[in-house]
């Protein structure tokens, strides 16, 4: 299975080749909420996107699906891209990408999501020759920063994506709190992934209060009873406990992923379906 640091570098880098307001999310249902809008990462679905880009996303598009986040372009044009978003009433947000586009290609990645259409370009990986140390994770923050700032001027916005690894103790530290810690709020939003944050032993929600108007972005996964990770509402996280507190953060988009779906159109489909129904 290739790695999502491999996938983002390659489909990334063949597509480079080629080259006001926050939409309304949330509605009241008799004094309750539920998402208007549901996005996936199609990294969920990348070995159809591999046969077809086309295909893929009007499939996506029927099922209901709303917002799509990109995990590489599969040697497609942003023009191409746009064209094929249009065509499918879809809008894309965000993209991930590879941390080292970040010192190696910024400018042009800033152009890419421009031409497309993107609000936030998020890193979906830190290599692990990069965080060895707690050192290392405030050198990763400062280059954030700098990206950052030159994805502000542009209109544009930085994210951070978690897995688990941030939330495992180093040199006596939690490396995701010295990480938000350098790096500026200002300039370095958050995609929690709420699948990691769980799988790392923690409850996504006590980390709402200290990052107040910082994650405008959520990855939708849920875990079994053994830490399996499962189609979103086959598991065990309370997503309408945590949604039910998304004014705090900022909520703006609901990304649902799965890694490894067996049957990936099944997935995203059982995952909208219960997401749609859900309310909080």
């Amino acid at each position: 299975m290739i790695d999502r640091r491999t996938f983002l570098e390659t489909t990334g880098a063949a597509s480079l080749a080629c080259a006001g307001l926050a939409p309304d999310l949330l509605r009241a249902t008799e004094a309750r909420r539920s998402i208007d809008r549901i996005g996936v990462q199609l990294y969920t679905v990348r070995s159809e996107m591999q046969k077809s880009v086309e295909r893929t996303l009007e499939r996506v598009a029927a099922i209901g699906y709303r917002e799509v986040e990109f995990a590489g372009y599969f040697e497609r044009s942003p023009e191409q891209i746009r064209s094929l978003l249009e065509a499918n009433d879809l809008t894309s947000p965000a993209t991930h990408i590879p941390l080292e586009f970040l010192e190696q290609r910024w400018q042009e990645t800033l152009d890419l999501a421009e031409a497309i259409g993107h609000q936030y370009l998020v890193v979906a990986w830190i290599p692990e020759g990069r965080r060895t140390t707690i050192d290392d994770y405030r050198r990763v923050a400062q280059l954030f920063n700098r990206a950052g700032a030159a994805a502000r001027a542009r209109g544009l916005t930085l994210a951070y994506h978690n897995h688990d690894f941030e939330f495992v103790p180093l040199q006596g530290e939690i490396p995701f709190d010295i990480l938000t810690r350098a790096a500026d709020p200002d300039l370095v939003k958050l995609e929690m992934d709420l699948f990691w944050v769980v799988k790392g032993g923690h409850d996504p929600l006590e980390y709402f209060e200290p990052h107040p108007d910082r994650i405008p972005l959520v990855h939708v996964k849920d875990m079994d009873a053994v830490g399996n990770m499962v189609d979103v509402g086959a598991g065990q996280i309370d997503f309408a406990k945590i949604f039910a507190k998304w004014e705090i953060v900022g909520i703006e988009h609901f990304f649902v992923e799965h890694d490894t779906p067996a049957n990936p159109f099944a997935s995203i489909t059982a995952s909208y379906e219960y997401l749609r129904a859900l309310k909080f």
